[in-house]
């Protein structure tokens, strides 16, 4: 099979520079165009594909190639493009950096190359002139594989500054494509894992969206940026399928959602559907029961230590979960969705299914994470292998006698996470594409619990 998708990826130099207002800028001008546009974000951030969603339209997907391995790069690509006119990959940290001593492993360089997609270099111009034509220079001649198809400069300060820097990349054979004025209306608000989600400020994304759409058609030549992405290569790789499951009973599988759990990868739920499962969302802050006949429940990451409160008040909700994870129920939490779990968090009472307690931390534990399961659980076998990333400012503090969910190998060996009867709870974000037998078998425990 050969596939055609028009398809360009924003990188840079280093973050801050500009990437997630240009990519979703672009985004949301070329969807104002009439065009259906596919969103998608190198490495595991949640947030960013809330936006790119709200530019599109369309779901915003991940491209991983740590969590989900480079073969899969491209197919999940292809899934998640199916049907659209042009696809835009907004890349992750600089242009070369890539997961802490594995190479060019999850880079963004690494994907462009998987996906043989020309890439729009975003470069902060704002301390700089003549300076930026060496800078592009070793950009686009470090790796011969990676093509550098145009430059966009951001936060210049003017229009002899702008000139200055044209002067100065004539020379480069790099073309400039677009030129971005300082403009802080179109900044978003950050706190302490990034930038606030979608989910907790849609109206105020709504806006910063439309200005980054502005932005980008004031000072991009979209029709060069859409000539760029149709001059990518077809692609040879299938798109990628959930695996689908014989007939049966579908048991209710309910995912959390809403403000306090908004990490969590589209593949997941597609994976639980076509497993066997029907998916029914629940938001833990608004929502006093469960959706009728839950037989399993999937708590995602999120942001619940901003709102420990509001959950630790929504006392029926958090007993109608300990009750079915007490009955053997299948439950898997990831994060978030572990600090839900324990007896506490900040001194609110949680769901108290954990013999744990957690807190907030200064301490930033963040980076990938290679993991073997300890034992068996209604997701893995004892001995199977997963790759994860962990991104969190908070500890917990196990009691006595708990058994750990993974071993993981770096950055030092240690164990991690909690089973407990049909519970799996861990700091580690998986991507269940990797290794779609997860999916089917939490859904197969759900059958016969």
């Amino acid at each position: 099979m050969v596939t055609s998708v028009p398809r360009l990826v924003v990188a840079a130099p280093s973050s801050g520079s500009g990437k997630t207002t240009v990519a979703t800028g672009l985004m949301a001008a070329l969807a104002r165009r009439g065009l259906a546009v596919s969103g998608h974000k190198v490495g595991p951030d949640y947030i960013d594909p809330g936006y790119h969603a709200l530019a599109t339209g369309r779901t915003g997907r991940n491209l991983d190639a740590y969590l989900c391995g480079p073969d899969l790069v491209a197919p999940l690509f292809l899934h998640g493009a199916r049907g659209c006119d042009i696809a835009v990959v907004e890349g992750v940290m600089g242009l070369y950096d890539g997961a802490a001593g594995e190479g060019e492993l999850a880079s963004t360089a690494q994907v462009a190359k998987l996906l043989r997609a020309p890439v729009v270099l975003v470069v902060d111009a704002s301390s700089q002139s003549r300076s930026v034509a060496a800078l592009v220079h070793g950009f686009a001649s470090w790796d011969p594989q990676v093509r550098i198809g145009g430059v966009i400069l951001n936060k210049v300060a003017s229009g002899r500054h702008e000139e200055l820097l044209r002067e100065a990349l004539d020379a480069s054979g790099v073309p400039v494509l677009g030129v971005l004025r300082r403009a802080p209306q179109v900044d978003t608000p950050s706190r302490h894992l990034g930038l606030v989600p979608v989910a907790e400020r849609r109206a105020a994304a709504v806006d910063a969206v439309a200005a980054m759409a502005a932005q980008v058609e004031a000072g991009c030549d979209l029709t060069a940026l859409t000539a760029l992405a149709r001059s990518a290569t077809a692609l040879a790789d299938a798109p990628w399928e959930p695996p689908t499951a014989g007939a049966g009973p579908r048991p209710v599988v309910a995912v959390a959602g809403g403000p306090a759990f908004t990490f969590s990868y589209a593949e997941h739920t597609e994976l639980l559907a076509a497993a066997g499962a029907e998916v029914v969302p629940f938001d833990p802050l608004r929502d006093e029961r469960l959706p009728d006949g839950a037989r399993g429940v999937v708590v995602g990451g999120g942001f619940p230590e901003m709102y420990a409160a509001e959950l630790s008040a929504n006392e029926a909700l958090r007993a109608q979960v300990a009750a079915l994870a007490r009955s053997g129920a299948p439950v898997a939490a990831e994060c978030a969705g572990l600090l839900y779990l324990c007896q506490e968090l900040d001194g609110q009472p949680m769901c108290g299914v954990l013999d744990a307690s957690a807190r907030m931390s200064e301490r930033l534990t963040l980076g990938y994470r290679d993991a073997v399961a300890v034992g068996d659980s209604v997701l893995t076998a004892a001995g199977e292998r997963m790759r994860g990333h962990e991104f969190h400012r908070t500890v917990v503090e196990p009691g006595a006698g708990t058994a750990p969910a993974w071993g993981v190998r770096a950055p030092r060996p240690r164990v991690e996470g909690f089973v407990q009867q049909g519970v799996h709870a861990s700091y580690l974000h998986t991507h269940w594409a990797s290794a779609p037998g997860v999916a089917r078998r939490f859904v197969e425990r759900c059958r016969t619990s």
